[in-house]
């Protein structure tokens, strides 16, 4: 204790100029809305450049694993492509009809590929960062999917990094979907819990349809494109109105294994917005009238 006193004494300048210091620079940024936007931003862009870091030590150990999975998943694409592709020559007589329509379905969409550096599952409204931003071609309210199905909606942007809302977002995660070609659609909506479930809402009651069959993306919407993989229906009940189903659904996705995913940049989302705005302001109109 006496030698703890020594040190207090002999150096206490020292330590009383420390925490001067310390106080001066919490009040400098706490209370100066410059300063505090300045070291508001020098943080973030530290905490993502840490964030990657890390992701990309944890991709590294998992490639094996991953390139083998995408491998396989490519190979079965490739037959689904080339099935369809005979099929519809045999239908249409015209071996060239399957690969122009592909074409011209592509040549609206822009995949950007990217890799998340932070994620949760077990929060009630989980985010996602990827490490792709405003210059490399991505804005808010695009689609993010993964290999295995979708994952999310773009939801705040900058230069080099972006926030998703997953679709484990019980508060803000509603996407359009159907049950795959039977075309009858609902909302998915996830309750929080375990993060392979979640629900689709608002199925018509004279939908007709079998445990085991896939929900994918309906295309209703300007942020996915229709058949983009969401998850096996395993159980059916009916609403609490009586008037429609509530669909249990298994997600495709593994969010707790989440590492590459791609933005899906859609040209025509301007276009339809602007159309449907346009539509809800003449509406508007009419009604003041």
């Amino acid at each position: 204790m006496r030698n703890l006193l020594d040190f207090l004494y002999k150096y206490h300048h020292w330590l009383v100029f420390v925490l001067l210091e310390v106080v001066s620079v919490v009040l400098l940024f706490k209370y100066n809305s410059y300063h505090n936007s300045v070291w508001f931003s020098s943080a973030n862009a530290v905490a993502g450049k840490a964030y990657e870091l890390e992701s990309k030590m944890t991709s590294y150990i998992a490639m094996a694993e991953l390139n083998e999975q995408l491998t396989l998943r490519n190979i079965y694409q490739e037959r689904q492509l080339d099935q369809l592709r005979r099929l519809y020559a045999e239908a249409t007589k015209d071996t060239t009809a399957a690969e122009r329509e592909e074409l011209a379905f592509l040549s609206n969409y822009k995949l950007v590929p990217a890799k998340v550096v932070e994620n949760s599952i077990h929060r009630a409204e989980n985010l996602i960062t990827i490490d792709k931003g405003r210059k490399d071609g991505v804005e808010p309210d695009m689609g993010v999917a993964c290999g295995n199905g979708i994952v999310g909606v773009v939801y705040l942007v900058s230069d080099h990094y972006a926030v998703v809302i997953s679709a484990l977002n019980a508060a803000s995660s509603r996407i359009s979907c159907s049950i795959r070609n039977r075309g009858y659609f609902g909302y998915l909506h996830w309750y929080g819990g375990d993060p392979s479930v979640a629900y689709v809402e608002d199925v018509p009651r004279h939908a007709k349809f079998k445990l085991g069959e896939w929900m994918v993306t309906s295309g209703f919407s300007s942020i996915f494109p229709s058949g983009v993989l969401v998850g096996k229906i395993e159980q059916a009940y009916n609403s609490s109105d009586g008037l429609s189903y509530k669909l249990k659904v298994r997600l495709s996705t593994d969010f707790g294994n989440l590492r590459d995913v791609v933005v899906i940049s859609d040209k025509s989302i301007a276009e339809r917005a602007a159309l449907m705005q346009a539509a809800r302001d003449s509406i508007s109109f009419k009604q003041r009238q």
